[in-house]
C-alpha cells in the first residue's frame, strides 16, 4: 500500500518488513499488516505496555497516523491486535528485525555481548507454560540491540546463540559471551564469521575450566615466571566503594589449544577484582578464554563492556519497559512483543540529545511532532 502524508516516505523500517508472511486469509484482512506494525511501534515508542493500550493510542492518534498510512478502517481492537501479534511467525520478525537494525548500522564496532533474558510473566499457571527467555545481541558501544532468538528456558541458550550468530554480520567485532556460551561450536561459529570471541569459564566447561585454573595457580605462585604475560590494573571509586581490578593476560597458550582442540584460543584472561565498602572487602577472581592477541590493558575494557548488555539493556527492559509486568503469553505474542520493545528501544536510543530514554519515552507520548521524529529514519 502506498503511503500518505508528507512523511510517508519517511518510514523506511516498515521496508525491511514487507516479506514478513501474513497467516491471514488475504480476502479478510481489515487491517494490513504494515498499519498495524507501525500503529504498534508507536504505541510502545508512547508508552503502551499492553494490547490494550496500543489499541486505545490506535484511537486517540488516527489522525498522527494517518499521516503515514491510509488507516481506511481505523485501527484494530485489543483482542484483534493479540490474535495478530500471536499468530505472527516470530523468527520471521526477528529476521526481519535485524534486517532493519542492519540497515541503520551497518557492520557493528567493537563488543556484540550476547546474553539471555527471562520474560517472567509470559509463562502460564494454568497450562504450565514456561516463560520465554529471549537471547539477545548487543552493540555496547552503539547501545543497540542487534537481534534477538526466543528460547523456552535458560539451558537453552546454547541452541539459540549459533541461531543468533547465523543471523547477524559480526565480521571484525568481538563477541562476548558468560560461560553459558563457552562451547567449541560457538566459538567455531564466531571465528569462522571472521569475529573474535571473550568467553567467560566456569564450572560448566568442566575438563577446560580445571585445567586453565590450574595452570593460572601454578604461574601464579611461580610470578609467571614461565610464561609470557601483560598486566593492567585500575581503580574505581564512587558513594563510598573502592573496586580494584587486576587484568592479567597470558599469552602463552598453544599447550591448551592443542590439548582441547579449541577453536581459535590465543589467550587466557584472568580478572582478579576486589571491592570495599567501607570494613567490607569481597573478592572474586574470574577467568576467560579468548581469541584475541592483545595486551591486558586493552582486553580489561573489552570484558566491562560485556555488562553494558545487563546495565544499558535488561535494567532498561524491566524499568523502562517494565518488560517482567508484562502478561503477554499467547503463543508467538510474547516474542513477538519483545522484539516490538526493542524496536522501540533502538529508536530511542537514536534520537537527539541527553534526556533520558525514559523522559524520551514520555516526551513521545504527548509530542507527536517528536513521535513522527523517531520513526522518520
Amino acid at each position: 500500500m502506498e503511503p500518505c502524508g508528507a512523511l510517508g516516505e519517511a518510514i523506511g523500517f516498515l521496508e525491511h518488513f514487507e516479506e514478513l508472511p501474513d497467516g491471514r486469509q488475504a480476502g479478510k484482512i481489515v487491517y494490513p499488516l504494515d498499519e498495524v506494525l507501525l500503529l504498534s511501534l508507536l504505541a510502545v515508542l508512547a508508552g503502551a505496555e499492553t494490547f490494550t493500550d496500543i489499541a486505545r493510542f490506535g484511537q486517540k492518534k488516527l489522525d498522527l497516523l494517518r499521516r503515514f498510512r491510509p488507516f481506511a478502517d481505523g485501527t484494530p481492537p485489543h483482542d484483534t491486535l493479540g490474535d495478530i501479534f500471536a499468530s505472527l511467525d516470530a523468527e520471521s520478525f526477528q529476521r526481519c528485525f535485524v534486517s532493519w537494525v542492519a540497515s541503520v548500522t551497518g557492520t557493528p564496532e567493537g563488543v556484540i555481548a550476547i546474553d539471555g533474558k527471562t520474560v517472567r510473566r509470559s509463562g502460564g499457571k494454568k497450562d504450565a507454560k514456561a516463560p520465554i527467555h529471549m537471547v539477545s545481541a548487543f552493540a555496547a558501544r552503539q547501545r543497540l540491540v542487534l537481534g534477538q532468538v526466543k528460547v523456552d528456558e535458560k539451558s537453552n541458550e546454547i541452541v539459540a546463540i549459533p541461531k543468533l550468530l547465523d543471523l547477524l554480520a559480526i565480521e571484525g567485532a568481538i563477541v562476548t559471551i558468560d560461560a553459558m556460551g563457552c562451547q567449541r561450536d560457538i566459538a567455531a561459529r564466531i571465528t569462522d564469521k571472521k569475529a573474535d570471541y571473550v568467553l567467560a569459564l566456569k564450572g560448566n566447561q568442566g575438563s577446560l575450566r580445571e585445567d586453565v585454573a590450574l595452570f593460572v595457580a601454578e604461574q601464579q605462585a611461580k610470578g609467571f615466571q614461565d610464561t609470557t604475560i601483560s598486566q593492567h590494573e585500575t581503580v574505581d571509586g564512587d558513594h563510598g566503594r573502592i573496586e580494584t581490578r587486576k587484568t592479567t593476560v597470558i599469552h602463552d597458550v598453544a599447550w591448551l589449544r592443542a590439548r582441547h582442540d579449541w577453536p581459535g584460543l590465543k589467550s587466557i584472561v584472568v580478572v582478579e577484582s576486589t571491592r570495599r565498602i567501607g570494613d567490607k572487602i569481597d573478592s572474586e577472581t574470574r577467568l576467560y578464554i579468548t581469541s584475541l592477541a592483545l595486551i591486558a590493558a586493552l582486553v580489561g575494557p573489552i570484558i566491562r563492556s560485556h555488562w553494558a548488555i545487563e546495565n544499558s539493556l535488561h535494567w532498561v527492559m524491566d524499568m523502562v519497559f517494565r518488560d517482567d509486568e508484562c502478561r503477554v503469553r499467547t503463543q508467538n505474542a510474547p516474542a513477538n512483543f519483545t522484539t516490538l520493545k526493542h524496536m522501540a528501544h533502538n529508536l530511542l536510543r537514536q534520537a537527539p540529545g541527553k534526556d533520558s530514554l525514559r523522559l524520551r519515552r514520555k516526551v513521545a507520548a504527548w509530542d507527536d511532532d517528536f513521535l513522527a521524529s523517531l520513526i522518520a529514519v
